[in-house]
């Protein structure tokens, strides 16, 4: 079993990412959360029994989701009175003796609401991965087979249907209900490519139906209370996926990757692709992958050629996206970009 300090440092740790990704309320509360499991209080007492967790299961964010998710459900007016999802005023300073209360009186289901894993959707990231699919599509003038690795909801699958604005030019339907503006901070990508999606599909262990009551509030809880244009951004994506349909599995990333590339898909150009996805599987399954990925390489040709595109952090709050293309598996630098996928800053080409 894990001892306080440990549980107390992933807590600091994280509300260090909240305050650098811009989430001052979440920041307050982590840092009293830690506080409080040092010295052996409320939250200690609740989080003792999965304290011993995977680092890679992410603790303090399900922790924070299952106490979001009952804020959202009115089942804790007290604190939702403060939180700003929920219409509050926003003041972490008074939210933290609500939760507090809150955890005195529901300690036990907020332990039984745990998620099991993450599961942050987050569909801006789509403007960073935006490039290395159009990038894909010119280079092999064929349409697009869409494989996701951790896909949740599936929402990244429909980047097709999302359109993005930028210093007057755009790519994407224009009467998308989900429009992003202004995402790049250099030039946008070559926006003048075609690209067409002949079959989108999706792993996850613990997949997400968007268009369910159960599915939209699991989404929700994740996302940062006083992050408001994110729960804006979702809706409009649940939107789409309406109209849009995608297949996710319930499967593990290794066994399900290594079932789609048995064989070569002539006619598509397959592109692997995933978004913050690798640091929640063991060290095991990141290399599982990487050489599934290889060896389904070595069999790709001109005609069923295959991609690799992943966005994964570089340890300093940053996210990279490299892409790897076969028959010739060379890994390029594509953009760099924040966790949540905003302020797109292409690389040199």
């Amino acid at each position: 079993m894990a001892a306080p300090p440990a549980l107390a440092g992933a807590m600091r740790e994280q509300a260090g990412w909240c305050e650098r990704q811009g989430s001052p309320f979440y920041h307050f509360l982590l840092l009293r959360i830690a506080e409080d499991v040092e010295s052996s209080g409320i939250c200690w007492k609740i989080l003792e029994p999965r304290a011993a967790d995977p680092d890679r299961m992410k603790l303090p964010l399900r922790f924070l989701a299952a106490v979001h998710r009952l804020v959202i459900e009115d089942k804790l007016p007290s604190l939702a009175r403060h939180f700003p999802s929920t219409g509050g005023t926003g003041d972490a300073a008074a939210a933290w003796p609500a939760l507090l209360a809150a955890l005195e009186q529901h300690g036990p289901e907020i332990l039984a609401r745990l998620p099991d894993t993450v599961q942050t959707n987050e569909v801006k990231r789509c403007c960073a991965l935006l490039p290395g699919f159009l990038k894909v599509a010119r280079r092999t003038q064929l349409p697009l087979r869409l494989l996701e690795l951790g896909s949740s909801a599936g929402l990244n699958l429909r980047w097709d249907h999302y359109c993005y604005e930028a210093r007057g030019s755009s790519w994407g339907p224009p009467d998308s209900p989900l429009i992003f503006r202004d995402m790049f901070t250099t030039d946008p990508p070559q926006f003048k490519v075609a690209a067409s999606v002949t079959e989108r599909r999706g792993c996850d262990l613990n997949p997400i139906n968007p268009l369910s009551k159960e599915g939209h509030l699991t989404l929700q809880s994740f996302l940062w209370p006083d992050q408001l244009d994110r729960f804006e951004r979702l809706g409009h994506a649940i939107e789409v996926a309406r109209r849009v349909p995608v297949m996710v599995d319930r499967a593990d990333a290794v066994t399900w990757l290594a079932a789609q590339l048995s064989r070569p898909h002539p006619g598509v150009a397959t592109v692997v692709f995933h978004s913050i996805v690798l640091l929640y599987l063991t060290q095991h399954a990141r290399t599982r992958v990487t050489e599934t990925l290889q060896c389904a390489g070595e069999q790709a040709t001109r005609e069923a050629p295959l991609a690799w595109l992943s966005m994964e952090p570089d340890g300093e709050g940053q996210d990279n996206v490299h892409l790897t293309m076969w028959p010739g598996g060379t890994r390029e630098a594509i953009a760099n970009a924040g966790y949540h996928g905003g302020a797109v800053v292409l690389a040199s080409s």
